[in-house]
């Protein structure tokens, strides 16, 4: 496989940003699957922080995970990708000084672009597991991450839930993560096209969709056309190695066939009804 510096797969990056397509990542989680993507001809790959939290810790994604635990995973992947690799940077890991650290130490680590969210993570005792910050302290963290890069081409892109506000204040945020300087908006929990079409008016930096394969949203040339340059269906590939790991080890023991699916399995080994019930005990999370 033909080799490329970390700023050669930076400005790869941002030429599929530049471009008129929309890309699918792939989901890579380990230099092999990285080396497997780019042999496949996927253009871009993304190393989820659910799916970190999984490989690293077999944990729920209750934002668990450290940076330095996540930022270890990302430098095994850049040592080898001959691909573009966004990560999924979570909140930054605090406020935005630690934004600041989050951006150096995977900038180091070779990845090609972070995605920073305005999630309240890890969730706040009282609070729901899904409220946001601010607009202005997630202005002040994408100011925050733009200031601390060294490469200019690494790519920074704000991230948003679309699902859990309405779309008046989705369009607030994402104006003002665009003014403020981020290179592309990541939005998660878009219904359909006519919620991306109110959104997406107006903004002219490009944009990402996390769709876990909303079937509302499959017509890649209609998404190209608002400005959707880079799509993530989910991480079906790690799901598919778990499924895998299993079978054959249950094989291997000679234990009685299981029925359980990929998701299935995963729930059961990561236990999150103990997490839940910890939340709750010691936190009070209102869902």
């Amino acid at each position: 496989m033909q080799r490329a510096s970390h700023h050669e797969l930076r400005s790869a990056f941002r030429a599929l940003l530049a471009s008129e397509r929309c890309y699918h990542t792939a989901s890579v989680f380990d230099p092999m699957s990285a080396r497997i993507a780019a042999d496949l001809d996927f253009e871009v790959g993304i190393l989820g922080g659910s799916v970190a939290s999984l490989q690293v810790l077999g944990a729920p994604d209750f934002a668990l995970i450290t940076l330095s635990e996540f930022v270890e995973q990302a430098a095994r992947i850049g040592r080898v990708a001959r691909l573009p690799v966004i990560a999924d940077a979570d909140h930054g890991y605090g406020n935005a000084l630690n934004v600041m650290r989050t951006v150096v130490e995977l900038e180091r680590a070779g990845v090609a672009a972070l995605t920073i969210e305005d999630t309240l993570l890890p969730a706040q005792f009282g609070r729901k597991s899904t409220d946001l910050i601010s607009i202005e302290e997630g202005v002040g963290k994408i100011l925050a991450a733009l200031e601390a890069r060294v490469d200019p081409e690494l790519s920074i892109i704000a991230r948003t839930h679309a699902g859990v506000l309405e779309v008046d204040e989705v369009i607030r945020r994402t104006r003002a993560y665009e003014a403020a300087g981020a290179d592309g908006i990541c939005l998660v929990g878009v219904r359909d096209f006519a919620h991306l079409e109110q959104i997406a008016a107006g903004l002219k930096v490009p944009l990402m969709l996390v769709t876990y394969g909303n079937p509302e949203l499959r017509d890649n040339q209609r998404l190209a056309r608002l400005g959707v340059r880079i799509v993530v269906n989910g991480h079906a590939a790690y799901f598919a190695a778990i499924k895998a790991t299993y079978d054959c080890l249950r094989e291997q023991r000679g234990a009685q066939p299981c029925d359980l699916n990929a998701t299935e399995l995963t729930h059961k080994y990561t236990m999150p009804e103990d997490y839940i019930l910890w939340a709750k005990e010691f936190m009070e999370v209102r869902e």
